[in-house]
């Protein structure tokens, strides 16, 4: 048996005493992450020279600044303990060249934190969740019941730019997950439009909600930008632009959700190309689209729906030349983006994204073979 995680999202519905008190753990996170960023950026400029002695420097704690800013007592310590971790795993990545030296957080970042399950200090019961610090449970729009045998882990809770709240409730539990025998595979092209072209010749047929809605988000921001800024107006226009965006992102994950959980229901195996999409975006100009149709997104939900059923997601190389090669004989030749019919010397003709979609599953079978 082995142990699974497995997150449940719910919205928070908190009076105004809660919601004063939730304010104020996102701002003492922020706060202690900040200060403990500064003094390890400090150290680092003063000891970059020297790797060795710089990873034996000791990294700031939360416990530090509570005498000098006894607010910090006030809130969450775990919430505390969580941005301090955070900063470590973020300097760690740095350090492995993973990514940049992490960065201040300012009011405009998501506002979240995180609190740990400890000796029963999180309780979900009759519709409501009780979190450290706070006195009575806080309201909560439970839609699906938590399986009994599922053990509670820790509690992130969030606030949208619109104002709402979310607690997302990670779990852990047993599962023996036994591998499926490979029998129905499909393979995926990404397509900018459908988001994916099936070697089945199936279309996702993405709706695109960003560009429906893209002339009544223009529309809201500009009446924003001629609001004055801070004012009560700018703030309830600001409201309204707020709830468009999460609009445009709840639709696109819904979609997403239902089409990766069909590909997950009726295929043992899916196979898609590994592709980089900030660097395609950046380069063919394609920003707004990959933006909108969320591939990496659905991928991810993809991934976690194959694995629970002791599925497969392969992902071939990126630089497998799936659109150049034909599917029928083999050979291969250019092909521009403008052409989007595949028409090789053999006399095979079909779709370019059809052709390059069976090429995808047909490395992945190879690969299959090998292992």
């Amino acid at each position: 048996m082995a142990k699974q995680n497995k997150a449940f999202k719910f919205r928070l519905l908190p009076n105004k005493e809660q919601s004063a008190l939730l304010a104020k753990t996102f701002g003492c996170v922020r706060f202690v992450y900040n200060k403990m960023l500064a003094e390890r950026k400090e150290t680092y400029e003063k000891f970059k020279d020297d790797k060795e002695l710089l990873k034996k420097q000791k990294f700031p704690t939360p416990a530090k600044y509570k005498s000098e800013f006894p607010f910090l007592k006030e809130v969450d310590s775990l919430a505390l303990a969580n941005a301090q971790m955070n900063l470590q795993t973020a300097y760690k990545n740095f350090f492995e060249g993973n990514a940049d030296f992490p960065k201040f957080k300012n009011r405009k970042a998501k506002q979240s934190y995180t609190t740990n399950m400890v000796n029963g200090n999180i309780k979900l019961e009759n519709g409501h969740i009780k979190l450290p610090k706070i006195k009575k449970p806080i309201k909560m729009k439970q839609h699906r019941e938590i399986p009994a045998d599922y053990k509670l882990k820790s509690c992130t809770i969030s606030r949208t730019k619109s104002g709402k709240y979310y607690v997302s409730v990670l779990t852990e539990y047993e599962k023996d997950i036994q591998p499926k025998t490979i029998e129905n595979v499909i393979g995926l092209d990404f397509a900018m439009a459908e988001l994916y072209v099936s070697s089945e010749n199936e279309k996702a047929n993405y709706p695109r909600y960003y560009r429906v809605m893209s002339e009544k988000l223009a529309k809201a921001q500009r009446i924003l930008s001629r609001r004055k800024k801070g004012s009560a107006r700018w703030n309830k226009q600001r409201l309204v632009v707020a709830k468009l965006h999460e609009k445009v992102a709840n639709q696109r994950m819904n979609f997403l959700h239902h089409k990766s959980k069909e590909l997950a229901s009726n295929f043992d195996a899916v196979v898609i190309e590994d592709l980089n999409m900030k660097g395609m975006s950046q380069a063919l100009h394609f920003g707004k689209s990959v933006h909108d149709n969320g591939w990496g997104m659905f991928t991810t939900f993809l991934a976690y729906k194959l694995k629970e059923q002791g599925k497969q997601l392969v992902k071939i190389d990126k630089w497998f030349p799936s659109t150049k090669k034909c599917s029928c004989c083999g050979k291969e030749k250019e092909m521009p983006l403008s052409e989007r019919v595949y028409k090789c010397s053999c006399g095979f003709v079909l779709d370019r994204d059809h052709n390059s979609a069976i090429n995808i599953k047909n490395e992945g079978l190879r690969l299959f073979a090998l292992s």
